[in-house]
């Protein structure tokens, strides 16, 4: 019998309302380079006296299933722009780089074209931290402050063969983060999660994959393969904003020993937050103290 009914898409569809309801409008543009295409949420109408605020998601599903828990008291503080990072949602391009260097120019131009004008605040929630990091290190002019949330930014290639990762190789990596099968998906949530998910129905899993894993699913591969390729501490640049760290104390996808080492290389600069009783997905996990403390972070006046 033929599937008629998606839990998945069903549910895609709800945070679509809750977005649309919170004052945020879906739009699409394509950059100056005619091969690159960047969905986004912005604000319906931004408000003049409210800071710019740009989130930006990691992998797993789009944008509105990672941010929808805290979106709503957000836009009641900032004019908030969510984009789907390229080869996720409705972003996506026909040229070949694949680097968070790549994706935060892409984003960068992105947020030009829809009138961004002077600096904004920046959160990167795992993947989206490398991205947003590389935004702080490559246009210092225009970003404020930033947010790095359980995204190992100074993660080594050697890290793997050191044993620190629960994963030991890419292909271990790319074979749980993209999870292709029911098994490989249960396996992503109890590494993600503190306290995973119990019994989860194959149907429900099986659905999961097939709304959101199953396109772009080699190059999502290579964004993985380019994030960890020849990575060294050495090379990474020690960006100059105000930087918040927030870390679930359990973490097994990025332990805390990256946060720690972020802070690290930091110095002064950075301010480390643990979350206690979490894992990496903090956005779930932990929704109202990751929004408390990126409202504290971003409400302050950089001195």
């Amino acid at each position: 019998m033929a599937k008629c009914f998606s839990f998945t898409a069903s549910r895609d569809r709800c945070f679509r309302y809750s977005f649309s309801r919170t004052g945020l409008k879906s739009t699409t543009i394509t950059l100056h380079d005619g091969a690159t295409v960047i969905h986004l949420w912005i604000p319906k109408t931004p408000k003049p006296n409210k800071h710019n605020l740009l989130l930006i998601h990691g992998f797993g599903a789009n944008a509105m299933w990672q941010y929808n828990d805290f979106i709503s008291p957000l836009v009641s503080r900032f004019n908030v722009y969510i984009p789907d990072l390229l080869f996720f949602g409705e972003s996506h391009t026909t040229r070949p780089e694949r680097t968070e260097h790549f994706q935060a120019e892409c984003l960068t131009e992105a947020m030009e074209v829809v009138g961004i004008v002077g600096k904004m605040h920046v959160m990167g929630l795992s993947y989206g931290g490398f991205v947003g990091y590389s935004m702080a290190a490559k246009f210092p002019e225009k970003v404020e402050k930033v947010v790095i949330a359980c995204s190992g930014v100074c993660v080594e290639e050697s890290d793997m063969e050191k044993g620190l990762l629960t994963v030991k190789s890419i292909d271990d990596a790319t074979s749980i983060l993209l999870a292709q099968t029911p098994e490989k998906l249960r396996e992503l949530m109890r590494v993600a999660f503190y306290k995973p998910p119990v019994n989860a129905p194959s149907c429900f899993l099986s659905d999961f994959i097939d709304v959101m894993n199953t396109e772009y699913v080699q190059e999502r591969r290579e964004l993985i393969e380019a994030l960890y390729k020849g990575r060294k501490l050495s090379n990474l640049s020690k960006i100059t904003q105000p930087t918040l760290i927030i870390w679930g104390e359990h973490d097994q996808i990025f332990p805390l020993e990256l946060g720690q080492r972020l802070k690290g290389h930091l110095g002064e600069n950075a301010e480390l937050v643990i979350l206690k009783n979490a894992g990496h997905a903090i956005n779930a996990e932990k929704p109202k103290e990751l929004y408390k403390n990126m409202k504290s972070f971003f409400t302050v006046p950089v001195a």
